[in-house]
């Protein structure tokens, strides 16, 4: 019997940079500004492959509150630092007015080489995303639980919604991200695989075909990792707020201890189609919270809140086992009082009723993300 995994947590977060007087996104970061972030936080801190981003990664976590600590940390450490040229960073997958054609790519070998080989389709992805890492050592039992956990990747990402806007219009979406992102190849919703073997040939298919080098380029909503072994959450918006952070990896590596309790007594969560699963991930890009998402079992849609209690009462044991009933419960008062995207769009709409013309209520919504990103930090 394959031993209970580690369950440690490491979370990556991208955020963009903006100038806090003009609110707008910066097309290039100031000299010395990475060099500083980087002395400060050796080797947690890297340029994204946009200019007007930056990415942290925690250290590997024992539980949750340790990468809460870690997060809060790096969150501050990029705000104190931008601060000092006059911006700052906002968690938000897209910036309410930025243009993604004004934005130039970071000048590094990877990053080329992503651009001449993705063309046109890389240079829109002025969008920032959160990557949960939960260490799951055995290979097998990795891919075992990829691919019963994908039934509940709109779960989360319908909770952590924060791109309502592009390009100065409101998209109609909660999670505007999802669409930038499912215009490149090899993301979405991955496979079933019945094992590591398989899923390895499967990647040396490509590799052989010298498509990609290697499997870090499959960039699905969920994967296990290339260079880790973990299986990172991909699908999730950014949060702006660090507590809806630490909500969603409750919930994720909560349902990874139950999946795997359930594996132990040889019960196995029922496999749906990528079809099925992709129909919810729609739903819940375009209405987050707010809207339902399909009951499989049932056969019909159910209220978000409604999904969510069942989804607490299911991980009830291995969120106190695991020392996060606290951050798992913490959904609820996001199903309460709204996404970031829920609170972007009611920031924007009450300025524009309040006699706001467009870009001043844009420019709302920016200050907002800038004082929520380093809320509680």
């Amino acid at each position: 019997m394959t031993e209970r995994p580690v369950f440690t947590i490491g979370i990556e977060e991208e955020y963009l940079i903006v100038d806090i007087e003009t609110r707008e996104l910066v097309q290039d970061l100031p000299d010395g500004l990475m060099a500083a972030c980087e002395e400060i936080l050796e080797g947690q801190v890297s340029p994204e492959f946009l200019r007007s981003q930056i990415e942290i990664g925690t250290k590997v976590c024992t539980s949750v509150h340790e990468v809460r600590d870690e997060l809060k940390y790096l969150r501050r450490t990029v705000a104190d630092v931008c601060n000092e040229y006059g911006l700052a960073p906002i968690a938000a997958s897209t910036h309410p007015s930025a243009d993604w054609y004004q934005q130039r790519h970071t000048d590094k070998p990877r990053y080329n080489i992503l651009a001449k080989a993705l063309g046109g389709v890389i240079r829109r992805l002025l969008i920032c995303g959160m990557h949960v890492h939960v260490g799951i050592e055995d290979p097998d039992t990795r891919i075992d639980l990829m691919n019963q956990v994908l039934y509940f990747i709109p779960h989360m990402l319908a909770l952590s919604t924060s791109s309502p806007f592009w390009n100065g219009d409101e998209t109609g979406l909660k999670s505007y991200r999802t669409s930038v992102w499912q215009a490149v190849p090899r993301t979405g919703m991955p496979d079933e695989f019945d094992s590591w073997a398989e899923f390895e040939r499967h990647v040396d298919v490509l590799v052989g075909a010298g498509v990609i080098e290697d499997a870090t380029k499959l960039w699905w909503d969920l994967r296990p990792s290339a260079r880790y072994p973990t299986l990172e959450l991909r699908s999730s918006d950014i949060c702006t707020n660090i507590d809806d952070t630490m909500a969603v990896a409750a919930m994720y590596v909560s349902l990874l201890s139950m999946l795997f309790r359930r594996r132990v007594k040889n019960q196995r969560w029922r496999i749906y189609s990528r079809m099925l699963i992709e129909e919810n991930v729609w739903r819940a890009q375009r209405y987050g919270i707010s809207g339902e998402l399909i009951d499989f079992g049932l056969g019909e849609p159910v209220p978000y809140p409604d999904l969510l209690e069942e989804i607490i009462d299911l991980v009830k044991k291995d969120a106190k086992m695991l020392d996060c009933v606290d951050e798992l419960h913490h959904a609820r008062t996001i199903v309460e009082r709204g996404t970031s995207a829920d609170t972007q769009l009611k920031i924007y709409h009450d300025a524009l009723e309040a006699g706001a013309g467009r870009d001043e209520a844009l420019e709302q919504v920016v200050d907002w993300l800038i004082e929520e990103t380093v809320r509680g930090v």
